[in-house]
């Protein structure tokens, strides 16, 4: 066995050992397929007030912009699926992935043990990591390296474990062997652009971010448009009806990690306590949640705006 062999399996087996579901790598090189898609998408305005999407648009499509002499991304997923729901079917909904911690530290955490090892194991490596924090397109490499294919609700899916999980990066200098992407399982079902209760998936693998109900209740800051009032679902943090349709998510396996098991109270409080919710309450169920980054004005807001 070669050295990019021997080493590339002692990635793949530590981020197992990890607790990741899976980890491919594909080569640090310029997008060139995802350069046009981005484009139009800017273009046509789906990123809606994410200003931030229009910056370092070379470097979402190159990866050794962002790490100098970069040789491999390496890809790797982690689940946070549950089969828990929240005990009022009444009650005001939250995505399963704020269910526990913030996924932004839990995952980084890995991901900095992930490279330590490489630098113990194999010598002197440079890089970085990502999660879902810099200008990467976790998706495209992910898809990339194997890992799954982009839906038509735009999540990346595999066949064994549908998508219910996050998407993280080890973008390093030094070469590895590199595995090529899976064919698409989508077939003729639209289950998903069915059932987006916005309208937001705008053609198969296109999702205009700006009608997305995970947009309106995390990103956008301001009042919520009034137009889109009665069609959330019953969602105050997020969404997750495309993932909660897709066929391939019967294939879900509950996670295994404490650290996205939900606060005590969260599944169990009933429409009026969420209704009723101090400051307090809030801080203290969402004290290291990714909720917080939404606010308690924010989820009030999201709130209020159910009831219309």
């Amino acid at each position: 066995m070669d050295n990019k062999s021997a080493y590339t399996q002692l990635i793949k087996n530590e981020a197992k050992r990890l607790g990741f579901l899976s980890c491919g790598v594909s080569k640090a090189e310029f997008l060139e397929e995802e350069a046009p898609r981005l484009e139009k998408w800017l273009q046509n305005a789906y990123h809606g007030k994410m200003k931030y999407m229009e910056n370092h648009f070379d470097k979402r499509l190159d990866p050794t912009l962002l790490v100098p002499d970069s040789k491999s991304v390496v890809s790797l997923l982690y689940n946070y699926y549950t089969p828990e729901l929240q005990k009022d079917p009444e009650a005001p909904k939250i995505s399963k992935y704020a269910y526990g911690q913030d996924y932004h530290f839990v995952i980084k955490d890995k991901l900095k043990e992930l490279l330590s090892f490489i630098r113990e194991e194999i010598g002197e490596v440079g890089g970085r990591a990502f999660v879902d924090s810099a200008p990467v397109l976790d998706k495209a490499w992910a898809v990339k390296s194997g890992l799954g294919w982009a839906g038509k609700h735009s999540n990346v899916l595999t066949q064994k474990v549908g998508s219910f999980y996050f998407i993280a990066e080890l973008i390093i200098d030094l070469e590895l062997n590199y595995d090529h992407p899976v064919t698409d399982h989508c077939g003729s079902c639209t289950h998903c652009i069915d059932a987006c209760p916005t309208q937001a998936i705008v053609e198969p693998y296109v999702v205009d971010g700006s009608k997305c109900i995970s947009y309106f209740t995390i990103e956008l800051k301001e009042e919520l448009p009034k137009e889109v009032a009665g069609s959330f679902d019953n969602w105050m943090f997020g969404c997750d009806v495309c993932q909660d349709v897709c066929p391939w998510n019967r294939f879900s396996k509950p996670h295994q990690e404490p650290l996205f098991n939900p606060h005590p109270e969260l599944l169990s409080k009933s429409k009026k306590d969420w209704e009723e919710i101090t400051q307090e309450v809030f801080s203290e169920i969402f004290k290291k949640s990714a909720v917080k980054r939404t606010k308690f004005s924010g989820l009030k807001r999201n709130m209020d705006f159910l009831k219309r």
